[in-house]
């Protein structure tokens, strides 16, 4: 049989054209197809493509018809064909043999940016990546998208006149393609002008700072960039000003935005502002647990007060100091309580509103699910919960349960979350608290310049462990932990002149029932100065010490205090050692006893340990000895040696600490500290004792061995200890005395530059002022030593805080004398493993 071969194409225009091996007759002719077969498909489906196509076995066809330029119309309008050819492999009498024969486009095998540096490659390969897959056909659509995308990511940075290209580069594999994406962005757009027009009563000045995210070229410290949602939500920020003046009927009339000769962009909005309105009635319906007077005090909105309707919803529902009409309900159950101001009455400058409260049934708690613990014990948690099944819904227990979660270091306080399932019908509510466990164990590696030279440290931190877990092999991980217990224990030494030892272990709940925590502590410290030539000579002094105390949680006036009981034990014991004195006396040899009792009242209400943005830390102490002096008869102190007259060391001391935090805007956040101690006697001719004193001065870290010989180290940026004790301009005053009285205060502005859990950074600027005095006599509050400085904060889980000071100490009246550089002024203190006092 005489063999046929056509081979049918599609023009632009959709023409057919035929070859044949022989002059064949194009009078329309009909066949039926035999068979369908495909070549050069790499990647596409041989079924799928004949589906497409729509030509099937059986089905007749017409030589010349339209059934054939449709099968090719319909497989390029997939785009992921370059060209489609429709060959006639055979014709026998009626019927006819058809291959679809394809070039396939070619498809994706890697991409590069050209025009960017590398380090804002990352968020380009994640927008390419969102519109393309390896081995993607690269289609013309494809690319615009990638190309939308990417143009979109540098106009919302603010590079208006971002120019995307992408070119195609043959791979070396079979039909595939490179994409280079070449991208100029040129410089960023800033704004030029930011006018208004039609503000009368509030000036350009105050409505520019609403506009936080679109700023003027002018403003330092802050980038100056146009992106339109964020323009938009900052014209809806300028009218939510304008509302809470009272402007209730301020509209934005128009705004235009251009571009100006010098490049950057001109904006003007056109505002009217309307009237300004006032309260004039204020009423309430549908209450019948609280009286209208109640409810009134908490909205606290009085006839003649501005108009505002922010301020007033408010005080209605969910404001972040907890003063709103929905802590009352809410905290006694009624979880589906809802209050809606309604506008009853506009006359001239006056609105009259009519607060409508449902206030619904009372929830009842049915389930507390705790999610995302996988180290802590959930016991540890749920201990912490002030919300119970079967309890009414209460949204202040909420929020206590959610600060003491946060309280335990253990979790991420940014990404924990509350959710309150509820279930109408049944008039429920399911609590469930989602955390996520952070690293919370320390290893200190530090090292620190003193009196004595180089001080190492090394010390860890144990902050969630577990004691009943010890012999369980599988709770080691590395050591077993989950119960919340902390283990600690630390060790300094300067080689054979220095050595430390410190151990302590807390147990927060003990018998697991009520927040009663025990601790017991124990250090010993060795401090010695051999003297090779003259035995006699040595100098040397040691402590041991162990305290246990007990902690509960208190009711009265409210569950935020605690108080804390401790008994130490210690015992000093000194050699030739100098820098005690009491009364102008040196004690420096004999041994000595320090028993006392100390009793702290606290009072807390700090979110995240770390980096505290709200709440206060307020705590008072007590630490007393028994007054031996007094107990003994005929005992006068100036009869007997100074090592007898200080043996049984007795004094009470007392101690106040106050931390405040405010977080004045985003992250921004103020802290203000303040100290306070004295120490007193119990017998005048004894007078105070030369331990347990004050020390303000230095960093903290440099003087820590100082700290191990019964002393409370106090920090003072910008100042040795030696500088605060001067009185006078006398830069070798000669021997100086630890305080019995102290004030200190700090003010610090923090801002975090990070709050990931793995690396809590924050920069801090401070003002601190405080000062020591040896008796009443020549206490003067006002009388302070100042500082001023910046600093930085890290802290990294495993190692605990790192961080440094720079301090500018004011008052060093013998550096003016001196005449002394500026610098000399200022002090470098590093921070290892610890804040100072």
């Amino acid at each position: 049989m005489k063999s046929y071969f056509f081979v049918l194409s599609l023009s632009l225009f959709y023409n057919i054209s035929a070859q044949v091996s022989d002059f064949i007759s194009y009078d329309k002719k009909t066949y039926e197809v035999q068979s369908i077969t495909v070549s050069g498909n790499q990647f596409s489906d041989a079924n799928a493509i004949i589906a497409i196509s729509g030509l099937k076995i059986g089905q007749k066809v017409s030589v010349p018809g339209t059934e054939i330029p449709q099968a090719i119309k319909a497989l390029y309008r997939q785009k992921l064909f370059s060209q489609v050819e429709i060959e006639f492999d055979e014709i026998r009498a009626q019927l006819i043999k058809i291959n679809i024969k394809l070039t396939e486009k070619p498809r994706y095998s890697t991409h590069s940016f050209k025009g960017v540096k590398k380090s804002a490659h990352d968020e380009l390969n994640e927008l390419f990546n969102s519109q393309i897959n390896k081995n993607t056909i690269v289609t013309d659509d494809v690319k615009e998208n990638i190309i939308y995308k990417i143009t979109e990511h540098f106009v919302k940075k603010g590079y208006l006149d971002a120019k995307v290209k992408i070119h195609e580069v043959a791979d070396d594999k079979q039909n595939k393609v490179r994409l280079v994406v070449d991208i100029n962005r040129s410089k960023r757009v800033k704004i030029g002008t930011l006018k208004f027009e039609g503000n009368k009563n509030i000036s350009d000045r105050k409505l520019r700072k609403k506009m936080k995210e679109t700023k003027l070229w002018t403003r330092i410290f802050s980038k100056s960039k146009y992106v339109e949602s964020l323009y938009e939500e900052d014209k809806q920020k300028v009218l939510d000003y304008y509302y809470s003046k009272g402007y209730r009927d301020v509209n934005i009339i128009s705004d235009s935005v251009f571009r100006k000769k010098n490049g950057k962009l001109g904006i003007i909005v056109n505002i009217s502002e309307g009237n300004k309105y006032y309260y004039r009635i204020v009423k309430i319906k549908g209450n019948s647990l609280f009286s209208e007077d109640q409810i009134k005090k908490v909205i606290n909105i009085n006839r003649g007060d501005v108009y505002n309707q922010e301020l007033l919803q408010k005080r209605l529902s969910f404001s972040q100091d907890g003063r709103d009409v929905s802590s009352l309900y809410m905290d006694d159950g009624y979880l589906f309580f809802r209050a809606e101001p309604v506008e009853t009455g506009i006359e001239k400058d006056s609105v009259d509103v009519e607060v409508r409260i449902f206030e619904g049934p009372q929830a009842t708690i049915d389930k507390v699910i705790v999610a995302g613990n996988d180290r802590t014990h959930e016991n540890v948690i749920r201990r912490e919960l002030r919300t119970r099944p079967g309890q009414k819904f209460s949204r202040s227990d909420i929020i206590r349960s959610q600060r003491a979660i946060m309280a335990l270091g253990f979790f991420n306080p940014e990404t924990m979350g509350i959710n309150t399932p509820v279930n109408p019908k049944r008039g429920t509510v399911d609590i469930e608290y989602k955390v996520e466990e952070r690293p919370s164990d320390q290893l200190e590696l530090s090292a620190g310049y003193s009196a004595i030279g180089l001080v190492g440290t090394l010390g860890v931190v144990f902050n969630n462990f577990s004691t009943k877990n010890i012999f369980k092999k599988e709770s080691w991980s590395p050591l077993p932990q989950g119960d919340g217990q902390k283990l600690s224990l630390r060790a300094q030494t300067n080689g054979k002149f220095f050595q430390s030892y410190n151990f302590s272990f807390t147990e927060p709940w003990l018998g697991n029932k009520k927040p009663n925590s025990f601790t017991l502590g124990a250090v010993y410290s060795l401090f010695n100065n051999p003297n090779s030539t003259d035995p006699t000579l040595e100098s040397k002094f040691s402590t041991f010490r162990i305290s246990s105390a007990l902690g509960s949680q208190l009711q009265w006036p409210d569950d935020n205090f605690s108080r804390v009981t401790a008994l130490n034990l210690e015992r000093i014991r000194l050699k030739n050692y100098p820098g005690f004195n009491a009364n102008n006396q040196n004690v420096n040899n004999g041994e000595y006893y320090n028993i006392s009792l100390r009793h702290t009242i606290a009072r807390s209400t700090i979110n995240d340990p770390l980096f505290p943005r709200s709440g206060s830390r307020i705590s008072l102490s007590c630490q007393l000895t028994p007054p031996y002096s007094i107990f003994r008869k005929n005992y006068n102190p100036d009869s007997v040696s100074v090592e007898e007259r200080y043996k049984l060391v007795e004094y009470h001391k007392w101690r106040f600490d106050g931390e405040f935090y405010f977080n004045l805007v985003n992250k921004l956040v103020l802290s203000f500290n303040s100290k306070m101690g004295f120490v007193g006697y119990y017998n005048k001719k004894l007078g105070a004792s030369p331990f347990e004193r004050f020390r303000i001065g230095g960093d903290g870290l440099s003087n820590q061995n100082i700290g191990l010989a019964g002393r409370d180290i106090l920090a003072l940026r910008g100042y040795e200890d030696v500088d605060v004790q001067r009185k006078t301009i006398d830069p070798f005053p000669g021997p100086v005395q630890d305080g019995t009285i102290f004030n200190k205060f700090t003010i610090e502005l923090r801002y975090p530059l990070s709050l990931n859990p793995s690396a809590t950074i924050y920069a801090t600027t401070f003002f601190q002022a405080g000062n020591q005095w040896t008796s009443f006599k020549e206490y003067n509050p006002f009388l302070l030593k100042r500082s001023a400085g910046v600093g930085l904060r890290v802290f990294l889980p495993m190692f605990g805080l790192l961080g440094f000071d720079y301090g500018f100490g004011i008052d060093k009246p013998w550096l003016v004398q001196d005449d002394a550089p500026l610098k000399s002024y200022g002090r470098f203190s590093l921070i290892l493993g610890f804040e100072p006092d």
